[in-house]
């Protein structure tokens, strides 16, 4: 049916909602007066008939209003088991408060009205979000287990057993079996399994109904009581009231005007319970309603449409409800897809309440067991036993069969709860076998985009072990931090500086920040300190990490002292730097320019070979900001730094840029150019006022011709000094791509 619901014409779809509208009418209609017979016959037996007009009036209100409110396609709102078991709860205790019976209904009636305006609040504030994000075996249990309950709960009706008598008691008591009752569920639940196979135009539900009521007057023309619509527990019996509608909603808004301040201390519990309770049936049938629809409900708008509905039931005097996973189900297997089938049902409603009330009297119980037998067959996830098979899966098994087992033995509330308590603890299970600490190299492998001079690498290389590299990824939370401490705690003993590429964090927690503090201190009594970097500011969960450390006290004016670096290669760079400064190799010397001899690349040459440079090398001086060549120009020049920084960037789409690399005092860059006299692949900047040498290839060549030895000499400086950049290029990718 959902697939020639999802593709049949357009007229065809309309008469599915029809046929899902009036099925779960059938079944929402029967439930909302029994709910609404056991809350008023808590306060007083008189007043039976009252509540079977006050639950019929609130199926109709709800049905007609939170389709329009609440837009979650094919969901039925009608009254339900947790407003029925909340509201006679409160009504026995007011009856043995001692309080008046005529103001309880009002009483009953403000604490439907202060819920409804809870869950509007819910809605408001957007609290359906803590809902929707619900794991599937969650859904998978939950809907297995409201499977087995409705099935439970199904049997007795269909065996006619007596209302009091126990499920296994009346299983093991044949006397007690009423057998037209059976031999018309049995008929019903055969017809819907048939039914599909015969046709798709009516719905199977609504074929099983047929069957199971023509057989009940078939057995009628053999057994003569069954036509008797008076003390029949075969049939869902006659319909009373002991006023008019007019009457009912006039004593229940006139009630409510006797209502004191010291009244909302007796309800405000029951009020708060209720809303919770109501807005979580709903939203988990909403859930489920996903899983068989494919679709997605809005949680926010859902509860906000949901107290706007229960308003309306107050507003005329019926019984609050929510989301119910029944008639909803039914709903969906007879074709209902859209709210069409919600607002089907609200007026179909209506109209039994006002014109078929004596014809809804002769459905059979055992009809509308027999269907709900075959919803609730339909709704097991039979496929979860599959999860046994394999040992990977077994866990998630565990999950489905815990939440089922809850749900038979506590409640479908207690179910959820604990089918979202494993999930989480399998959660926090998978983050502790996974490590948040994704890579870590030392300053060794790992080099900032700022060349050094070959004095300074032979520094990094052999001290760089003190400076390290730490990429994380993931939760840094109380369940994964412990196992990182414990991976860095031999570092903690080595290292005096540790830098966490922060890129791929997706959230920290007030644990997490206490093990930073405690690594702080640690480095801080060794003369060093915590470096971050790479700072998200935009995670899934909306939090700003940066600002977060901030009012931990992680870091700011008030924080330990930890450094925060905007990119890696920043940090990369500060890090390099100390340990060079600590080598002794940072002098003041860095500030005056540089003579020819004193440039890396030439630095072992002789006198001579310098003053045959010298002939064809010209001076330039370059302003901070300003550009020595830009991305496509022509040039074949290879420039030496004197004095200054350089930055080498590449120009990116829709004007964005990629920093290459930083050049500094006695290094050289352009040298690709100056070999294959190419087209200039990035852009040269000076970061700082800039001295440089200038050597063409053009004035160097016609030196060359004079001066073979210079040529070769010049050219095998060139090829080792970029094969050392090379060499530390592929120490960098090892580094990043080691699994």
């Amino acid at each position: 049916m959902q697939q020639s619901a999802t593709t049949a014409a357009p007229g065809h779809k309309l008469i599915n909602e029809f046929w899902g509208g009036l099925a779960s009418m059938l079944v929402a209609l029967p439930s909302s007066i029994a709910f609404g017979v056991l809350v008023f016959s808590a306060i007083s037996p008189e007043l039976v008939g009252q509540g079977a007009l006050v639950g019929m009036i609130g199926a109709a209100a709800l049905g007609l209003v939170a389709p329009f409110t609440g837009r979650t396609a094919a969901l039925i709102t009608a009254p339900c088991a947790p407003a029925a078991a909340i509201l006679t709860g409160l009504a026995l205790a007011l009856v043995s408060a001692g309080v008046e019976i005529d103001r309880i209904p009002g009483l009953l009636a403000l604490t439907a009205l202060i819920s409804a305006f809870l869950q509007v609040f819910y809605g408001l504030v957007k609290g359906g979000r803590l809902i929707k994000y619900i794991p599937y075996p969650v859904v998978s249990g939950y809907l297995s287990g409201v499977g087995l309950i409705i099935a439970i709960s199904q049997l007795p009706k269909l065996l006619g057993l007596p209302k009091d008598t126990g499920l296994l008691h009346g299983l093991s008591s044949p006397d007690l079996w009423q057998w037209p009752g059976i031999v018309v569920g049995l008929i019903t639940i055969l017809a819907m399994i048939i039914a599909p196979r015969v046709t798709l135009k009516v719905p199977a539900a609504i074929m099983g109904l047929i069957a199971g009521v023509s057989s009940y007057f078939v057995l009628a023309l053999f057994i003569p009581a069954l036509l008797s619509v008076e003390a029949n527990p075969l049939i869902i019996g006659p319909i009373r009231s002991s006023g008019s509608f007019l009457q009912t909603v006039s004593g229940r808004l006139s009630s409510l005007l006797t209502i004191q301040m010291s009244d909302f201390k007796l309800v405000i519990y029951s009020a708060l319970a209720l809303s919770a309770l109501l807005s979580i049936d709903t939203l988990k049938t909403c859930v489920v309603l996903d899983a068989l629809t494919k679709n997605r409900h809005n949680s926010n708008r859902e509860l906000f449409g949901q107290g706007i509905a229960n308003l309306a039931a107050f507003a005329v005097g019926g019984m609050p409800g929510a989301g119910t996973m029944g008639p909803t189900l039914v709903n969906v297997t007879s074709g209902g897809r859209t709210t069409k089938s919600g607002i089907a049902e609200g007026v179909l409603v209506v109209l039994a309440i006002l014109l078929l009330a004596p014809l809804i009297a002769w459905v059979p119980i055992g009809a509308l067991a027999g269907i709900l037998l075959v919803v609730a067959f339909r709704m097991f996830d039979w496929h979860a036993f599959r999860l046994l098979q394999h040992a990977e899966t077994r866990l998630d098994f565990t999950v489905i069969a815990a939440v089922v087992i809850v749900a038979e033995t506590v409640g479908l509330i207690a179910a959820s709860a604990t089918g979202v308590g494993l999930a989480i603890i399998l959660f926090i299970r998978d983050q502790i076998k996974g490590s948040v600490l994704r890579r870590r190299a030392s300053i060794k492998e790992v080099s900032s985009k700022t060349h050094r001079l070959e004095s300074e690498r032979t520094v990094l290389a052999e001290k760089g072990g003190i400076a390290n590299i730490y990429e994380l990824q993931g939760n840094l939370f109380f369940g994964t931090t412990d196992q990182l401490f414990t991976e860095l705690e031999p570092d903690l003993c080595t290292c005096k500086w540790m830098l966490f590429d922060m890129r791929r964090v997706q959230s920290l927690d007030y644990t997490a920040a206490h093990l930073f503090t405690l690594m702080q201190d640690r480095l801080k009594d060794r003369g060093g300190k915590l470096l971050f970097s790479g700072m998200p500011s935009s995670l899934p969960n909306r939090k700003d990490l940066y600002s977060y450390m901030i009012r931990v006290g992680l870091v700011g004016e008030k924080g330990k002292g930890i450094s925060i670096f905007e990119t890696r290669d920043e940090a990369l760079e500060w890090m390099e730097n100390k340990i060079i400064a600590e080598a002794g190799l940072t002098t003041e010397s860095e500030k005056s320019i540089l003579d020819l001899s004193e440039i890396e690349l030439l630095r072992e040459f002789d006198e001579t070979t310098i003053a045959e440079l010298r002939e064809c090398v010209r001076e330039r001086t370059v302003p901070a900001g300003e550009k020595i060549f830009k991305h496509g120009d022509e040039g074949d020049e290879i420039f030496l730094i004197r004095r200054g920084i350089i930055r080498i960037i590449l120009p990116l789409k829709r004007g964005k840029i990629h920093h290459l690399a930083t050049f500094r005092h006695g290094d050289y860059f352009g040298e690709m150019a100056f070999l294959d006299k190419g087209l200039r692949s990035a852009d040269a900047e000076a970061k700082t006022n800039c001295e440089l040498y200038v050597l063409s290839r053009e004035e160097f060549n016609a030196r060359v011709y004079k001066d073979a030895v210079l040529g070769v000499c010049i050219f095998a400086r060139l090829a080792l000094a970029v094969s050392l950049r090379l060499r530390q290029t592929d120490n960098e990718l090892r580094a990043v791509e080691d699994r």
